[in-house]
């Protein structure tokens, strides 16, 4: 059935998206930060997190938020690869205070991440557009499934500033243990981006982390028309019923060359839950409310 566009309309407004790959960055994208903003301040969305790899973003959201007039807030962010010193507390103790509101462990650089590069042709994942150093594997435990000391030492960092961590694109075997330091250090704001994708998560699994206080972002690009769209309606309600709607939010994980942008495609998978029978009122938590709980947007 066709979902009629005023209701779109409705739940765009105020819709919250924390996971944008905007530029400039090393990886080929479609628009840059400034444009992904104007496109979600004119769909009335409240809020964006804009994310890259390589460098974290917050000194371009204060710029964007002080300067440019918009409704809708830009949010900063630091992922933890190789340019950043890897899992540097350094880096997410500076990011930390000048405004970041989330970590994410590694993500390309993450041992499970490069392995999967290594050993499945077709892994689906943006690749550098000019050669760059070898990268060090990394991983958030060492060889007895302990959490190395630099992460409970992040960990310390983000649960002092009252900030939001995800365990990147680190294999559900690291995961367990990082968040249940993380549950032990203090952190109230988890989370964890497209379970089912390179982290490996069963159902069973994300059941299991929800239980420990993680909430589950669920990329849209995986589920709409685009280059990365690896999973179907059946495996959407599958993620979401292992969860709980309550549990559960979407972030486009858009931005690249071509894709939908990222309020497009907010606009779709709006479009696809209603299809599959969710309410307005759950559709709203799980591309507003959740998310803008998850980084302290004032209610």
């Amino acid at each position: 059935m066709a979902i009629e566009k005023e209701r779109i309309d409705a739940l765009m407004n105020g819709a919250v998206d924390l996971h944008i790959h905007s530029g400039p960055s090393l990886h080929p994208r479609k628009v840059d930060h400034i444009e992904v903003m104007r496109q979600a301040d004119e769909q009335g969305m409240r809020a964006i997190l804009l994310k890259d790899h390589y460098y974290p973003t917050m000194p371009i959201t204060k710029l964007i938020n002080d300067n440019l007039g918009f409704k809708a807030e830009a949010i900063g962010s630091i992922v933890l690869n190789n340019p950043l010193g890897g899992l540097n507390p350094s880096a997410v103790d500076y990011a930390l205070k000048q405004g970041a509101r989330v970590v994410w462990m590694a993500t390309a650089h993450a041992k499970n991440h490069m392995d999967h590069e290594a050993s499945k042709p077709g892994f689906k994942f943006p690749q550098n557009t000019r050669k760059t150093v070898a990268p060090i594997p990394l991983t958030l435990t060492d060889d007895n499934g302990v959490v190395r000391d630099e992460v409970k030492q992040i960990l310390d960092l983000i649960a002092e500033a009252d900030a939001v961590v995800s365990g990147g694109h680190h294999h559900v075997s690291e995961l367990f243990p990082f968040y249940e330091e993380a549950r032990a250090r203090g952190v109230k704001r988890l989370f964890l981006n497209h379970p089912t994708y390179v982290n490996e998560c069963s159902f069973q699994d994300i059941t299991a982390l929800v239980g420990m206080g993680v909430k589950m972002e669920h990329s849209i690009c995986m589920f709409v028309e685009s280059t990365f769209k690896i999973f179907d309606e059946d495996h959407l309600k599958s993620v979401v019923d292992a969860a709980g709607v309550d549990h559960t939010f979407f972030g486009s994980d858009l931005g690249q060359m071509k894709n939908p942008d990222p309020a497009e495609g907010m606009r779709q998978i709006i479009a696809m839950l209603l299809e599959l029978g969710y309410s307005d009122d759950d559709v709203r938590k799980m591309t507003s409310t959740t998310g803008a709980e998850l980084v302290g947007l004032a209610a």
